[in-house]
């Protein structure tokens, strides 16, 4: 039986809308909608497919205003930065119009000779694409845009927080030429039941998820019982390093964005700083009149920092600044929450003397919480950084550019910013190591991802 649900404001409480949920019973038949649109999207020309992602995008820009003012009122982002994924993940449309008709292939002469070698590559199939809330324009469209350009048809389930912004990109992708039932949208709050049901479908050939390590770890095990090719995205633990040349003015701007874009809530976050003691006085001075002067409060009225999503997730990570506080640390710097703040605000915090070994290093914050940890030796601070399971995002912030790039190197991650705060690009590829993932979204090798090797062996002897 279907059931409803209400999406709410976080900041505010409201019910923005009620939608029927999608049931493990409906998911059946959505992935044979998928499967006999995948019959027919795949036959499309890559050239055809391309302009209509191209569409898409226009669309999207289009609707820029729409779609940004939908992404605060469900997620709780501030209007910059809503306004600035609108763009980011519209970009994602018009990367993958461009690279749908470059999909690799190969042809050649066999070593021994009387055979032609061709290597092209198919559309996996249905893509099953898992995404989370914290970006819920962003992440779909990072996966929507390269299986569509693959000729995939797929299966989007969106978190139950966030659904409103994944619907109306459903609808702009419809507008631009996407057959019906080529994109399937399934809000629910029964996330495990739906998903079960279409990875026990043996048309189901993909499953691309983003979302904490613990259930990509679930997921991956329910996908080895069929071999589902899968990618993950998953958790991160971003190291922040200051270096004793650091540019200090400069790092700082670079950590207001590591830190703070979206709240805090990205799995790019800086997570930790560590900071060169001949330094981290400057540093920690000028980043904390940075966050003294965030203005916190309700989004839609123009603040810098709204809620995180949920009073669940905000009581978490109150309980994680008062454990440090327990175990050392010092709250230095925060800034000032308004009077009729919800549950879901947190104080933005900077916490300075942070004990190496504070659980709160060991933590993916997920929020507005910035502790840093003093450090002389680099080889130990190297130690520290790479001390965590997951390895998503890195940053440094150097005045010597080859000093710089010799510490990135060195990280355990997949992506490092070099002297600046920010790592995401369409064009780029986005993924980490350890256990933060695997495969990677962006660029070339995204639409790989949604692809599988075929070779033809051709007799040429006559």
């Amino acid at each position: 039986m279907s059931q409803s649900f209400t999406v709410t404001n976080p900041a505010t409480g409201a019910t923005l809308e009620t939608l029927i949920g999608v049931t493990p019973g409906d998911a059946a038949a959505q992935v044979y909608q998928a499967h006999a649109a995948f019959s027919a999207w795949r036959q499309t020309s890559p050239r055809h497919r391309a302009d209509v992602l191209m569409r898409a995008y226009q669309g999207m820009m289009d609707q820029a205003d729409r779609l940004a003012e939908l992404i605060v009122a469900e997620n709780g982002k501030s209007q910059v930065d809503a306004a600035a994924e609108v763009k980011y993940a519209s970009e994602f449309f018009r990367w993958y119009a461009e690279e749908a008709v470059r999909a690799p292939s190969q042809f050649g002469e066999a070593p021994a000779g009387g055979v032609r070698n061709v290597v092209i590559r198919q559309p996996v199939g249905v893509a099953v694409l898992i995404t989370p809330w914290n970006f819920p324009a962003a992440m779909a469209t990072r996966k929507i845009g390269p299986a569509l350009a693959a000729g995939c048809a797929v299966l989007l389930k969106p978190a139950a927080e966030t659904p409103l912004t994944a619907l109306a990109i459903a609808d702009i992708l419809l507008e631009s030429g996407v057959p019906e039932g080529t994109v399937q949208v399934a809000p629910t709050t029964d996330a495990a039941g739906v998903v079960s049901a279409w990875l026990a479908d043996s048309r189901v050939r993909k499953l691309s998820f983003t979302g904490s390590t613990p259930v990509g770890r679930r997921l991956l095990a329910q996908c080895a019982d069929r071999v589902v090719n899968t990618s993950m995205e998953l958790g991160g633990n971003a190291p922040f390093i200051v270096t004793e040349d650091a540019e200090i003015d400069a790092a700082v701007e670079g950590a207001m964005l590591a830190k703070f874009r979206n709240g805090g809530q990205a799995c790019t976050a800086a997570n930790r700083f560590y900071v060169h003691a001949d330094v981290v006085e400057e540093f920690t001075a000028k980043f904390g009149a940075r966050i003294e002067a965030l203005r916190v409060g309700d989004p839609s009225q123009g603040a810098d920092i709204g809620p995180v999503i949920t009073a669940k997730a905000a009581a978490g990570i109150r309980a994680l600044v008062e454990q440090a506080v327990e175990q050392g640390a010092q709250i230095r710097h925060q800034a000032q929450l308004p009077a009729e703040a919800q549950e879901t605000f947190v104080t933005p915090v900077l916490l300075s003397g942070v004990p190496q070994d504070a659980d709160i290093l060991t933590q993916e914050i997920f929020g507005p919480v910035a502790p840093i940890v003093s450090y002389t030796d680099e080889e130990a601070m190297l130690r520290m950084a790479n001390a965590a399971e997951v390895g998503l995002a890195s940053y440094v912030y150097a005045g010597d550019l080859r000093g710089a790039m010799r510490l990135g190197e060195r990280l355990e991650a997949g992506m490092v910013g070099i002297n600046r705060g920010i790592v995401s690009d369409p064009a780029a590829p986005f993924g980490g190591v350890k256990q933060s993932g695997i495969g990677r979204e962006g660029g070339a090798f995204g639409i790989e991802e949604f692809t599988e090797v075929q070779y033809l062996s051709v007799d040429w002897s006559s």
